[in-house]
This record gives C-alpha cells, sequence and structure tokens, in this order.
C-alpha cells in the first residue's frame, strides 16, 4: 500500500513538472470611477463576451516579482516539507478511498500577469459534477453583489463524501504547493480565477493579476466568504500594489486561525438564512482604516 501512494505521489510531481507553462498574459489596468460606467454595458455577469482575454495581450503593467517573494516561498516549501508530503500522502489514500475516480483535478488558471496555468488540487467533487451549477452561482454573487459564500457552504451534492472537509480546512489546495516550486504561484497572494472570470472582468479588476497568486492572501484572511465580489478585488489589488515581506508574514501567521475557524464551521448547526438569503453583510475593508492585516 505505501509503494502504490508513493507511486501516486511521484506522478503527481512528475505530471505537474510535465505541464508546459503557457506565458500569454492578460490585460491589466488601474480603477478609476469612470471604469465601471465604461465597461458595465459589455460586461452584465460572469460569463459575458470580453474585449480583452489572456489570448489578447496589450499594454501590460509591469510588476516584477521580488526577490525575497521567491526565497521566502521556497524556505517555506522546504522547511515544511517533513509536514506536508507525509499529509499529501494520507490525503491521497483518503480522496482515493472515499471516491471512485482521480485523485487530483487539473484545471487552468489566470496567474500574474494573464500567464495562464494548470492548477492543481486535490479532487472534492464528483467526477460527474457539472460545472454550470458553479458558474451560475458565481454569477449570481457578482451580480447581485452578494457574499462570497461557497456553494458547498449550503450543501452541495456535487461533493465527495470528504470533499467539504477538505474545502472549508483548505486542505484540497496542498497540492499547489508543486505550482509554488514551479514558480507559478506563491504561498501568499490573490486566488487564480479562471479563464472565464478573467474574461468577464472589467478593466480596473484586471489589475489584481499584478500578483502573483497563492495559497493564501489578503482577501482570505480578511473576510473572505463575508465581503463581496468587488470588496475582493479591492483587496487583491491593494496587496498587488504594495508588496511586502512583513505584509506577507502577517498573512501566514494569520491564516492558522482563519482555516480553523472555517473548519469548525461546518460542524455547527446552518442558520435559517444563509449569508446569501441574509443580503450583504458590511465587512470593512482593512486597508482602507489604514490596517494592513
Amino acid at each position: 500500500m505505501s509503494e502504490s501512494i508513493s507511486t501516486l505521489l511521484r506522478q503527481a510531481v512528475f505530471d505537474c513538472a510535465a505541464r508546459d507553462r503557457n506565458d500569454t498574459q492578460g490585460v491589466v489596468g488601474k480603477h478609476t470611477p469612470s471604469d465601471d460606467a465604461q465597461s458595465q454595458e459589455e460586461t452584465q455577469c460572469i460569463g459575458a463576451d470580453s474585449s480583452a482575454t489572456p489570448d489578447e495581450v496589450s499594454d501590460v503593467d509591469s510588476h516584477s516579482i521580488p526577490a525575497w517573494k521567491r526565497l521566502l516561498d521556497l524556505a517555506l516549501v522546504v522547511l515544511a516539507s517533513p509536514v506536508w508530503l507525509p499529509l499529501m500522502l494520507i490525503l491521497m489514500l483518503v480522496v482515493r478511498l472515499s471516491s471512485p475516480g482521480p485523485i487530483f483535478y487539473w484545471q487552468e488558471r489566470v496567474g500574474h500577469r494573464g500567464r495562464r496555468f494548470l492548477i492543481c488540487k486535490f479532487r472534492t467533487m464528483k467526477i460527474d459534477a457539472d460545472t454550470y451549477t458553479h458558474e451560475s452561482y458565481f454569477e449570481k454573487l457578482v451580480r447581485e453583489g452578494l457574499p462570497m459564500t461557497k456553494l458547498d457552504a449550503a450543501g452541495d451534492p456535487r461533493i465527495i463524501p470528504c470533499g467539504r472537509l477538505l474545502r472549508a480546512s483548505g486542505l484540497d489546495e496542498l497540492p499547489q504547493i508543486f505550482n509554488i516550486m514551479r514558480g507559478e504561484m506563491s504561498v501568499v497572494g490573490p486566488r487564480p480565477c479562471t479563464v472565464r472570470e478573467f474574461e468577464a472582468y472589467l478593466p480596473w479588476q484586471r489589475a489584481r493579476v499584478n500578483a502573483l497568486p497563492g495559497l493564501t492572501g489578503y482577501w482570505q484572511v480578511n473576510g473572505k466568504n463575508r465581503t463581496t465580489f468587488n470588496q475582493m478585488i479591492d483587496m487583491d489589488i491593494f496587496y498587488a500594489e504594495h508588496p511586502s515581506l512583513g505584509l506577507d508574514l502577517k498573512i501566514i501567521s494569520k491564516t492558522f486561525s482563519v482555516l480553523l475557524d472555517q473548519t469548525l464551521e461546518i460542524f455547527r448547526p446552518v442558520p435559517a438564512e444563509t449569508p446569501v438569503a441574509a443580503g450583504v453583510p458590511h465587512v470593512p475593508v482593512p486597508h482602507e482604516q489604514g490596517v494592513r492585516v
């Protein structure tokens, strides 16, 4: 059994290394009050056609990755390897026993400066799960300005037995350590969006890809599922425009308590009125109050 698991892990590493990075770049821009008005008719909801996609590029804002960030990523990956390597082996076995199908889930995402890459996650949904349900749900959140509550928060039949726990704890994202090793992601940064989401972004919203995407980030530790789509974008842009080693370390230190709270949340009784039905709560954006984290 142990040899079989080791073989699966080695294969995952080889698969990750074998996938060529697509260096296609996307358009980014600054947010001005007129941006929303100019783009409102073009992008009514996620999924609408956009004239700027990762395949059609021009005027890319140049944001290089600080050297300290790459060094921090590699140091964290190496130092934490005694923890994440055995944990990955265990989770691979759990996913394998929980549901028939592949252990890993690959999806094309938009990363730094619009470059496409394949993200790797532990599979948490049934192999025949449709993507339309998620896309429609996300469109509703963006269109109506609702909190970014995950679809499976209220129960999702597409989730495999162990899936909800993996998603709530963030453990489903653990294979993205390989994306970090390849330089496609960082430990800290905005979550990489899907190609369809990126194509629907307004011009000012595309500025969030000026930062290297990450496992955790400024938005994740400051409200996350209680914030709206535009609040998420604002936080990600703030992070992209204020790279700081100190800020990254604060985000990392705060991540553990946030993940613990998210994990415990799934064991609490579900209220009669979910956040989506209740409307948008007031969630102050930290950097607007002069608070970094």
